[in-house]
């Protein structure tokens, strides 16, 4: 974790400075703002490598932040929340926030949250190195592992990493099964952080990418998970 630079967001003076002293046990750098356009501006203009935003913030509240930095970056965005309604939570993972921490919380519960992301995005790194096989074809859908993207059609439709991730990760065996579980595990590599619903939000967005396409591609298999298999209209 040395080195690493954390842009931390939040209005509360006290909050701040509890992570800021645990972070620097931890030698971590941490960037501070005290509201969501002070977030957004440090987040682009700056260098961080993560991003904790807290949910409500004056001028611009950690959502429509999170949606702002997520329009330029791939930055990895945890939510601070001290609400507990299963719509905040899972507000902030449509967004693309990669995880979220209910106020109140530890700050090595913080930590570690950070570290998991960071484990999760070298093992992903790794993975597709190794994953690089040319191009998965089905008729009018090309998935390109190399080059990362998916064309329909044609035309190329833009992927957020993660979304990727998923869809190609599916396309490899089509027709298998894969439990929630199994895709939080094989895709996003959690230990035990992490909510099972991200799978959910993300099966959504990748369907929403794929609608340009005639027919379904990835398929609800009710009260085991989900499978990819191309079935034309």
């Amino acid at each position: 974790m040395n080195g690493l630079k954390v842009l931390v967001a939040d209005d509360d003076p006290n909050v701040r400075e509890i992570i800021r002293l645990y972070f620097t046990q931890q030698q971590i750098q941490m960037i501070e703002a005290k509201d969501g356009e002070e977030a957004v501006e440090k987040a682009l203009s700056g260098t961080p490598d993560l991003v904790i935003l807290d949910v409500m913030m004056p001028k611009m509240d950690g959502y429509e932040a999170c949606r702002e930095i997520l329009k330029h970056t791939d930055l990895p965005i945890i939510m601070l929340t001290a609400k507990g309604e299963e719509f905040d939570r899972v507000l902030g993972l449509e967004l693309g926030a990669d995880d979220y921490v209910t106020k109140p919380f530890s700050p090595r519960e913080l930590v570690a949250r950070i570290k998991a992301i960071f484990r999760r995005i070298q093992r992903g790194a790794a993975a597709q190195e190794e994953g690089k096989t040319g191009d998965l074809v089905f008729e009018g859908l090309t998935i390109s592992l190399d080059r990362r993207e998916v064309i329909i059609g044609g035309e190329k439709v833009p992927f957020r990493p993660k979304e990727f991730d998923l869809l190609a990760h599916m396309a490899k065996t089509p027709g298998q099964v894969f439990t929630r579980e199994q895709l939080l595990e094989q895709v996003w590599g959690y230990d035990y952080f992490g909510d099972i619903r991200t799978v959910d939000v993300h099966v959504k967005k990748v369907r929403k990418k794929l609608s340009a396409y005639p027919g379904e591609v990835i398929h609800t298999v009710w009260g085991i998970g989900y499978k990819f298999e191309v079935v034309h209209d």
